[in-house]
């Protein structure tokens, strides 16, 4: 019997800034991940409703809808994509706030590619495990 490879982690970058959100999904790319990038929160929920996005990576401040607007937007929409604030204008309130609107991570800008990977490949794990669990509730 064959063992299937996992598929790649999908990752969505959200970002106002259009040179950040595309060079981070660049390197993102270059590390093995599939990642697109959104340059504002309506752009990402049109992305997320085509599905397949195991983890979002989110700016705070971006014009239109903010976010935590968006974060909460996507959690309302898919419960399992874990969602990694990352920002310039992090504060520890933002980031409380962030996390209680259910974020999985909150990293500051700037943030190494190490480090937003790591974080990236943890969010996707969670992701994957929540789907799994709510599949395997549902055969049951």
């Amino acid at each position: 019997m064959e063992v299937k490879a996992p598929p790649p982690i999908r990752v969505l970058v959200v970002d106002d800034e259009r040179d950040f959100a595309t060079a981070a999904s660049e390197r993102l790319t270059r590390r093995g991940f599939v990642a697109v990038p959104a340059f504002s929160g309506l752009q990402a929920l049109a992305e997320l409703a085509q599905g397949g996005f195991d983890v979002v990576i989110l700016d705070l401040r971006m014009p239109e809808m903010d976010g935590l607007e968006t974060l909460r937007q996507i959690r309302g929409r898919d419960p399992h994509v874990q969602v990694v604030v990352l920002t310039g204008h992090g504060t520890v309130a933002a980031g409380i706030e962030g996390m209680c609107g259910g974020a999985a991570d909150f990293l500051q800008k700037p943030a190494g590619i190490e480090e937003l990977s790591a974080a990236v490949a943890a969010a996707a794990e969670r992701a994957r495990a929540s789907r799994a669990a709510e599949e395997r509730g549902a055969s049951q």
